[in-house]
């Protein structure tokens, strides 16, 4: 699967808007009140016009551009929107149908699921695993959106902008004490350094490839994270896969390689990028475990990542500056025709999906086994696939398709095979 260039959206998003109503409000209720996201409108300028996602707002002109575009809802119910917000919620009810079966042992041990609680509990479940993937879907397409109308590529300064709005609603948590604030040492700072580090370079290079290649495309080469994971884990912890978990791998590596074969959209850049975004969210993943396995006085999960989305903000300040140097500037963007103000508004809706669907991740992982989380990721990066290609109208050829569902289909098989381990987030 693929998205084509910028022209080719262009011209699927005014396909698009014509099909399109305003009637968000009402479904945006039955999808975990992620409307919120979508209050918005687009007008992007001189390289494309990509699609709106909120009918609340004025048609908007871009400046210099003399492009105009009706005003769309990624949650409407007709149209291929509607098709992509009844696809995730859909994806998103049958992983949550899983949870009892593969989490029923534990339930049991722990005296849950039965009765009110346990429906109580499998809905809460259910719309949390809503909420997850909507916000996946609203942050590619929102990010993918600002990178493909900037007039120079700037991935540092757009991944400094989405850790800065985590690192805000961090401080909001800590702050309001809706989550204890952890107390650090100099010696657990200078183990999660290097995991910060992991987790800014992953996301400047998926920011890399995105501004590069079709949503889907990114998220297809993606799915050879295991590849990344079995490698890393035998160089840094010694373990050495089972023959089955490497079996697992040939469809992952053969569908990458002919899917990018297919891709209309393909370039080098977007392609080392998403690998190079694979291989710094493995390390992070496989350091964390070596890192800190013997630490004592070790933070839950959402601190660890919230420490972690903070000194990766910090570490991005200095590399944005050094690359880039500040051109993320009103004075410059407005010289370059685009609407400020949207473009602006879509920066930080992206940033507050991205921290979002971050944090529900660990939420979810919290409430269900490894393998049910790892199950639920692997339908996510489906859902968030088919999503992107129908929201932008990507064309897609039968071949491109088998190679995109045979690594999505190794990378099912490989969280199957790898139930002991705890899954990782993409």
């Amino acid at each position: 699967m693929m998205q084509g260039a910028a022209t080719t959206s262009a011209s699927g998003a005014s396909s698009w808007s014509r099909s399109t109503h305003a009637r968000a409000a009402a479904v945006a209720s039955r999808h975990a009140g992620v409307a919120a996201a979508a209050s918005s409108s687009s007008s992007f300028g001189p390289r494309g016009a990509l699609a709106a996602a909120a009918p609340q707002l004025p048609l908007l002109r871009v400046r210099g551009g003399g492009c105009r575009l009706r005003p769309l809802s990624l949650l409407s119910d007709s149209g291929r929107n509607g098709e992509v917000a009844k696809a995730a919620a859909a994806a998103a009810a049958a992983a949550a149908a899983s949870v009892p079966a593969d989490d029923g042992d534990d339930a049991a041990a722990r005296g849950e699921g039965a009765g009110a609680g346990g429906i109580a509990a499998t809905v809460q479940l259910g719309a949390m695993i809503v909420a997850w993937y909507l916000l996946n879907i609203y942050f590619n397409i929102y990010n993918k959106q600002v990178l493909g109308v900037l007039p120079l590529p700037l991935p540092y300064t757009i991944t400094a902008f989405q850790l800065a709005f985590g690192s805000v609603l961090i401080f909001l948590m800590w702050a309001t004490k809706l989550h204890p604030a952890p107390r650090l040492s100099a010696a657990q700072l200078g183990k999660i350094a290097p995991l910060a580090l992991g987790h800014m370079l992953g996301t400047v290079f998926t920011n890399m490839s995105l501004g590069k290649v079709a949503v889907s495309f990114t998220h297809t080469i993606k799915a050879s994270e295991p590849l990344f994971t079995v490698l890393l884990s035998g160089l840094f912890l010694g373990e050495v896969p089972s023959l089955p978990v490497l079996g697992s791998l040939v469809p992952i590596v053969g569908g990458v390689a002919l899917a990018s074969f297919t891709e209309v959209s393909f370039n080098w850049t977007g392609f080392w990028s998403a690998m190079a975004s694979n291989l710094t969210n493995q390390s992070r993943n496989v350091l964390s475990k070596k890192l800190l396995a013997d630490d004592k006085d070790a933070m839950d999960d959402i601190n660890l990542f919230s420490v972690i989305t903070v000194l990766s903000f910090l570490l991005s300040c200095p590399l944005m500056l050094f690359v880039e140097g500040v051109k993320f500037t009103p004075g410059y963007l407005q010289s370059t025709g685009l609407n400020l103000q949207e473009l602006c508004v879509r920066a930080a809706l992206a940033g507050f999906c991205f921290h979002g669907y971050q944090k529900l991740s660990y939420l979810i992982l919290s409430r269900v086994s490894p393998v049910t989380h790892s199950v639920a990721n692997c339908v996510k990066r489906v859902v968030v696939i088919v999503s992107s290609v129908l929201f932008f109208s990507t064309p897609i050829s039968p071949v491109n398709a088998l190679g995109t569902g045979a690594a999505l289909g190794g990378v099912f098989l490989y969280s199957r095979l790898t139930r002991t381990k705890k899954p990782k987030n993409a």
